[in-house]
Order: C-alpha cells, then sequence, then structure tokens
C-alpha cells in the first residue's frame, strides 16, 4: 500500500497450492465469453477494476488500457489525507472529482481510499495528538466523505491499523494513541457522512489465516455484534511467489460474519508462477459469493510501486501478459455465482417537526455492562445554524468517549452542541453525533434547540 513506491517486504509463505490445481485454466471457447476483465467480472455481479491517478488518465497506453479493461478504479494517492487536506480545514478535491467524472462517464464505479491512515498524513496531523488529533480524524472525514457522498461504491476507512507479527495487536501509531475506540468511530462518523457508501476495512499481509488475519476478523466479529457499521473488509493481497493455501478460507470465514470481501490492492511478483496465482486468486473469490469485485494497484508494469518486480497484468506498452489471460478465463468461466444483493443500510430518518427548530432521536447498541448511543439532530421546517441537544444518560451510567459533538458532564442530564462543520442543517435534514458509556438503560427522548 506504499503507493509513493517505498518497498514493502512482501511476506511469501511457501505452502502447497490447493485453491486449484495445475495451471490456469484454458481459454474459454464459449462464443459469449467476454474480452474484457471488466465485462468479465459483472457477468457474475462483481467488479474488476485498477488503482490510478488524475495525472494519468490522458497518458498512454496507460489511459487506453484502463478505459477499456476496467469496470471500477480507485485513487492510488489522491484521496488521502495528504491529499485532501494539506492544511487544516483547507480541503483540496479537484484530483478526486476528475477521477470521479471520468469514472462516471464510463460507467465505472470508484472505491474510496482511505479515509484514515496511519501513513501519508499531512505534516500538521502528524504533529497532534489526543482529543485534537481525535477531533480532527472526525472533521476530516465527515468533509471527505461527504464531499463525495453518493459517489463512491465503498471506503477504506481505516487503512492497516494493525500490527505485523504473531501478536495480533494493533499498530501503535498517532491514532491509536487517540484511545482504543478510535477505528469504531471513524466507521461510525463515515456512516453518517456517506450512508450509502460500503464501509470496508483494509490491511495487508492478511492474505490468509494469520494472526493478523484473525485481530481482523476478531474486530469486525466484535462490531457485528454491537451494531457498529462495517460492510466489508479488504484483503491487499501483494503477493509474491507462492499463495498462502488458507486464502479462500480466510475470505469465507469474513463473508460468514456478514460482510463483504474485496480483493483491493493485487499485484502478484512476476515470475513462472504469475499467471497460475493470479488464477487461483480470481477463483478464490469467484467461489465466495460475497467476495464482489478485485482490484490490481496499478494498469501497466511500469505503474506500479513495486519497482521491478512487473507484478500486473499487463507490460509497459500495454500489451497482455500471460497473467491476464489467466484471469479472464477464470471470470469466464466462474460467472455463475454473484454476491447477494448486499447495499450499506440506509440512513435511519426521523420526520421533522413541522415548524422550525430541531429534533432529536436516539438508538442504543447495548451490551451488558455498556452502550453506543447516536443522537440524530433533524432541522425543522427552516435550515439551523446551530443546535443544543440535552439527553438524561442512565443513572450509574457514565460517558467514556464521544464524537461529532461537544459535551458538557458525563452523568445525568448531559448536553451536548454541534462542533464547527456540522452545526448548519437544512430544513428537513439531519446530522448526528454519538457517545460511548459504561453501564445500562434507556435513554428518554433528547430534547433540541435550535440556535
Amino acid at each position: 500500500m506504499r503507493r509513493t513506491r517505498r518497498i514493502r517486504a512482501i511476506v511469501a509463505v511457501s505452502a502447497t497450492m490447493v485453491l486449484a490445481a495445475g495451471m490456469a485454466v484454458a481459454i474459454s471457447t464459449s462464443a459469449n465469453a467476454a474480452t474484457t476483465l471488466g465485462a468479465a467480472a459483472a457477468q457474475s455481479g462483481r467488479y474488476f477494476g485498477a488503482a490510478t491517478n488524475s495525472f494519468m488518465l490522458n497518458r498512454q497506453p496507460h489511459a487506453t488500457v484502463l478505459n477499456r479493461e476496467f469496470n471500477s478504479i480507485v485513487a492510488e494517492n489522491e484521496m488521502k489525507w495528504y491529499h485532501t487536506e494539506p492544511n487544516q480545514n483547507q480541503f483540496n478535491f479537484t484530483a478526486g472529482d476528475q477521477l470521479i467524472a471520468h469514472a462516471r462517464a464510463r460507467g465505472m464505479t470508484v472505491r474510496g481510499h482511505t479515509l484514515v491512515w496511519h501513513a501519508q498524513q499531512p505534516a500538521w496531523a502528524e504533529n497532534m495528538s489526543g482529543t485534537a488529533l481525535r477531533n480532527a480524524m472526525i472533521n476530516h472525514i465527515n468533509r471527505v466523505a461527504g464531499h463525495w457522498r453518493g459517489q463512491i461504491h465503498s471506503w477504506d476507512v481505516v487503512n492497516e491499523a494493525f500490527a505485523d507479527g504473531g501478536s495480533g495487536a494493533r499498530r501503535d501509531s498517532n491514532l491509536q494513541r487517540t484511545g482504543n475506540d478510535w477505528i469504531e468511530v471513524a466507521f461510525r462518523t463515515a456512516r453518517a457522512a456517506d450512508p450509502g457508501a460500503k464501509l470496508c476495512y483494509n490491511d495487508y499481509n492478511t492474505d490468509g489465516i494469520n494472526a493478523k488475519s484473525t485481530a481482523i476478523y476478531n474486530m469486525v466479529r466484535d462490531f457485528k455484534a454491537r451494531g457498529v457499521p462495517i460492510d466489508c473488509v479488504g484483503l491487499q493481497s501483494h503477493l509474491g511467489t507462492t499463495l498462502d493455501p488458507t486464502y479462500q478460507q480466510n475470505i469465507q470465514r469474513f463473508a460468514d460474519l456478514g460482510v463483504d470481501v474485496q480483493i483491493t490492492e493485487l499485484d502478484i511478483q512476476q515470475g513462472a508462477n504469475q499467471a497460475n496465482m493470479y488464477g487461483q486468486v480470481t477463483r478464490a473469490c469467484l467461489a465466495v459469493a460475497r467476495c464482489t469485485g478485485i482490484t490490481v494497484w496499478g494498469v501497466l508494469d511500469p505503474d506500479s510501486w513495486r519497482t521491478g518486480a512487473n507484478p500486473l497484468l499487463f507490460d509497459g506498452n500495454g500489451n497482455k501478459k500471460p497473467a491476464y489471460d489467466a484471469v479472464l478465463n477464470a471470470l469466464n468461466a466462474g460467472g455463475n455465482n454473484p454476491p447477494p444483493p448486499t447495499t450499506a443500510p440506509p440512513p435511519v430518518t426521523t420526520p421533522p417537526p413541522s415548524g422550525g427548530g430541531c429534533s432529536a432521536s436516539v438508538s442504543l447498541n447495548s451490551w451488558n455492562g455498556g452502550f453506543v448511543a447516536t443522537v440524530r439532530v433533524t432541522a425543522g421546517s427552516s435550515a439551523i445554524n446551530g443546535w443544543r441537544v440535552r439527553l438524561t444518560v442512565p443513572s450509574g451510567a457514565t460517558v467514556t468517549g464521544s464524537w461529532n459533538a461537544n459535551r458538557s458532564g458525563n452523568t445525568g442530564a448531559v448536553d451536548w452542541t454541534n462542533v464547527d462543520y456540522n452545526g448548519r442543517v437544512a430544513a428537513g435534514q439531519s446530522t448526528e453525533f454519538g457517545f460511548q458509556a459504561t453501564g445500562n438503560g434507556s435513554i428518554p427522548t433528547p430534547s433540541c434547540t435550535a440556535s
């Protein structure tokens, strides 16, 4: 995931190939077989995408291959924090807008990459910590996901938050040091900012069942149990010369949790086994109904961050490599296992009050000894420029963390006020804030006062 071409060691697992026997299957002889990767993937309701940048959209032969072969694109760099918010509260969406316009004009979907990552942060965020960084992260998600609301198929909400090695621990980072709930907060904020997008967690060295992928699995299972909005898991799949024999099993176990799986950054070191491995990865995805798409991390070999590895499907002149045929064959042969129609849940709607002012409603996701509350603030028949919500925390409960609002106190009657980016709400529209608390009980309907 180093789009700045810093080479990361690829974990090559020596193991017997059990996902498919022999070399890539022979080319289909069906007269109806699709002739491009995107069209072949679409036969089973999937996408086959590529990473690119706005400055490459007219670069040949990159552009010709991109436009012909793929039905999805992802920004290699141009939707990351350092690019979209180079100075705090000064946003730059130009490059991302160009990519989205290019995709929409050609019927492609767009993956969003990435809202929050410990790397490639702007310098001002790198120098932040604690509450200031937490609030900056929330603001960034709201502004970026909100700008492209309704235009992104899937967001990599959080990227690479788990450490390598056998510990299964979270990666130490400035974000992790804001509190262990930061990933949950990021997903809840993203859901409010772009309710129609799939929300994904994305990481590398998770290509089989290992300590790192199991730690992510446990996080996703916990999120699903507590109602934290997560829709998909991204397996980057920067591969060497062998494929972990539990690759498909790993995809399946995530799917069994009720989330989609996406192969998000596929590239495979060139060598005698490259074509076979590309075919294996494609067939593994097709074998799991909830594996909904594959993205290769670049179009032509010279585009790749893995300098000299030639890990993509086309050479520098745009010629198809044997790996391309292996993928196209697999897509055409395996196009009868469509993913289920799993879309992100629609936003909860609250009827606006009949007059001016605002109303508030609350929903709880509870467990024994704690809960997360989501509070929706809805403007009435006129726009509001600020709001104050008062709610009563259950007796014995204590607020331990919150997002998208300022608060006074943590027990009893607590007042919440808007932050600088969510005070203005159009007539009949809504915004959300939330908090986590220890304890149990219910919350009466909050009161809302507009300003």
